[in-house]
């Protein structure tokens, strides 16, 4: 038995252990999928698989509490597969491997999948309390929220049933979220034809690696250090003093999370490969130095012999996109005017694939605004045209309107207030949450997001704080029990 089976409430605890021990990759569901409709089977509740591979629960009202208003609990199955260079986990096959670090969850080279696999163990454990006080439940488990919210794109309208709908996807104990950022994502692609390299020259594989990354929602406003927009600085001095030349790029795995890790090819003539290396040195020493407080593990840079690839992009094209790389925006472009502390709009330099006579670089803007989003598009739009990029947009979501009149929200904070002796807190997150896309099949919803904490999603340091699981739970029971009648 793993150690976080023993940990209370133990009706979650032992749900998400049994949910790491089944491999569920955005894009690769399968076999999560028919686990919760076997789950489903054994507890004895109805449970059917949709045509947007969502997995939908229903539970029916504890007897006498048929007149209350519905409630839909909502999470997604999938987690994010990052894993830490020296792992050899595969996440179409393995079982991640939780352990307990004193005060936290956490897992063995992997990311955690406590976002959202907690969320889904919380609506386990109900569908399988038989003690439980309710009204009617809906359950909706979405698809590959991770990847562009395919699942909730795709629901169905008149599939759910339900009056309020909870969301189980926020990270911060104690603070309810009633708002959420839109977002969209643009890919910028480029088909070339490569040169042979100068067999006089040599090779090197410049590696940036040892960054925290993170979510490029809930983090962007830390000033993390982005892995591509460090590597094309090197990248463009090498150009520019010593002659080199790019043969590859690859940087970032996910759209939604800051890449903590680049690589590139380069040849150069065997000349100048001493000055390279004091670039690189010098670099080393400036992004430690400008990110000591942000990124306090150190940031590694390294330059190091590579077999010379036979062909390598043109100067014309690879001049162009180095300078488009360089002068694509990364991060913070403006916080909420009415909450200086929330951010408003972003975009995240995600991926960089460029190889083999194709170059591809995905990048996830998000805003409050959808002004603001169209804005960033045009932005980055213009950014990568000039390069000769094709520029693409898709799996656009709109925001979420915070509601701060919400009858769930204010029996949410009622609750808490009696049962935890101090106030909730009402937040928007710039995360894009699902919420936005279920209202916009399902208007009349009442809806606010809740969780217990986690830190870090997205990245190998992810992890969930044990305390705040109970009151999660407790709250959660509290609330079902007391949900208004129609």
């Amino acid at each position: 038995m793993n150690e976080i089976q023993n940990l209370m409430p133990a009706c979650i605890w032992q749900n998400f252990y049994k949910l790491t021990q089944v491999p569920r990759p955005s894009g690769h569901l399968e076999k999560i999928q028919a686990f919760l409709l076997q789950f489903a089977k054994e507890v004895g509740v109805e449970a059917f698989k949709d045509p947007a591979d969502n997995i939908v629960m229903r539970k029916p009202a504890t007897p006498g509490m048929e007149n209350r208003k519905g409630i839909i609990l909502q999470a997604h199955m999938d987690m994010v597969p990052q894993k830490t260079p020296e792992s050899k986990h595969n996440f179409e096959t393995d079982p991640i491997q939780p352990w307990i670090d004193g005060e936290w969850v956490k897992a063995t080279g992997t990311t955690l999948g406590a976002d959202n696999g907690l969320g889904v163990a919380a609506i386990m454990a109900i569908m399988e309390d038989k003690t439980l006080k309710h009204g009617p439940i809906n359950a909706l488990i979405t698809a590959d929220e991770e990847t562009g919210m395919f699942g909730a794109n795709g629901l169905p309208e008149g599939e759910l049933q339900g009056d309020i709908l909870l969301n189980l996807d926020s990270e911060h104990w104690g603070k309810f979220v009633i708002g959420s950022a839109g977002g969209i994502d643009v890919t910028a692609t480029l088909e070339y034809k490569e040169v042979d390299t100068d067999p006089e020259d040599v090779a090197v594989r410049l590696t940036v690696k040892g960054l925290r990354g993170g979510h490029s929602g809930l983090e962007i406003n830390e000033g993390r250090g982005n892995a591509n927009k460090l590597m094309v600085q090197i990248v463009r001095d090498a150009i520019a003093e010593l002659d080199a030349r790019l043969a590859s790029w690859h940087g970032g795995n996910m759209r939604n999370a800051i890449p903590f890790k680049a690589e590139t090819v380069l040849t150069l003539p065997k000349d100048n490969i001493a000055a390279l290396q004091e670039i690189v040195d010098d670099y080393k020493q400036t992004f430690n130095d400008e990110f000591k407080l942000i990124e306090p593990q150190g940031i590694e840079v390294i330059c190091e012999a590579a077999d010379l690839p036979k062909s390598e992009l043109p100067v014309e094209i690879q001049d162009n996109l180095v300078d488009a790389i360089f002068a694509c925006h990364d991060g913070v472009i403006r916080f909420i005017p009415a909450y200086p502390n929330v951010v408003e709009t972003s975009s995240n330099l995600a991926i960089i694939d460029i190889e083999g006579g194709k170059a591809a670089i995905k990048i996830l803007a998000r805003s409050s605004r959808e002004d603001m989003k169209g804005y960033v598009v045009g932005m980055l739009e213009s950014c990568f045209s000039m390069a000769g990029m094709k520029v693409e947009t898709s799996g656009s979501y709109g925001g979420w309107d915070p509601n701060p009149d919400s009858e769930i929200l204010h029996l949410l904070l009622k609750e808490y207030k009696e049962l935890f002796g101090e106030d909730g807190i009402i937040q928007v997150d710039h995360a894009g949450l699902e919420c936005s896309v279920i209202l916009g099949k399902y208007p009349w919803l009442d809806i606010v997001s809740l969780g217990p904490t986690m830190k870090s999603p997205h990245t190998t340091t992810e992890r969930a704080l044990i305390a705040t699981v109970e009151p999660f739970w407790t709250l959660l029971k509290k609330t079902l029990e007391d949900v208004p009648v129609k």
